[in-house]
């Protein structure tokens, strides 16, 4: 029985707040019902070209239960360093990126947003540790706030394992 309440007691993604890269407030509860693609994201990066392939993605799937948000971070090599105003230029300019972007935030360390402290924590999230490896790592969030799958960050957004998640297959 305790499992059970615990369970129940547990966060969804529903339960956060984030600032959009406009600095716009953005409650995720907006989104229920969508399948979600969370993304840590830079602009220097090796992986930098999975804007290209989130793009796709997006422009595919986003008018239905699908939507991807990036989120910007600077935990990696320094390869996020501009303002919000900068990356938001960088990924329309060199990747037409439509989807939402985030304000800049930490994936890690102390200064780990809450957010992300949710994704990467079994015991907040109650299925997985999934610590951020690097820039462009991959959270799949049910249409009911709940982490159900990680994707490393080598890994493109047009893999299997998201393409089947987003189809149902």
């Amino acid at each position: 029985m305790t499992t059970i309440t615990e369970a129940h007691s547990k966060k969804s993604f529903y339960d956060f707040k984030v600032t959009t890269i406009d600095g716009k407030p953005f409650d995720m509860s907006s989104l229920k019902g969508k399948k979600v693609l969370v993304v840590n994201t830079a602009s220097k990066c090796g992986h930098t070209p999975q804007y290209a392939q989130l793009e796709e993605l997006y422009t595919k799937y986003g008018s239905g239960n699908f939507i991807i948000i990036g989120f910007p971070a600077n935990n990696f090599l320094w390869q996020e360093p501009g303002t919000n105003d900068q990356i938001k230029e960088f990924c329309t300019v060199n990747y037409g990126v439509t989807f939402p972007m985030m304000a800049k935030i930490s994936v890690k360390g102390k200064d780990m947003d809450p957010l992300y402290k949710w994704l990467t924590s079994k015991k907040e999230n109650g299925v997985m540790d999934a610590p951020v490896k690097w820039n462009f790592q991959k959270f799949m969030i049910d249409e009911n706030g709940h982490l159900v799958g990680m994707v490393p960050p080598g890994d493109l957004p047009t893999t299997d394992k998201i393409i089947h998640w987003i189809e149902g297959k």
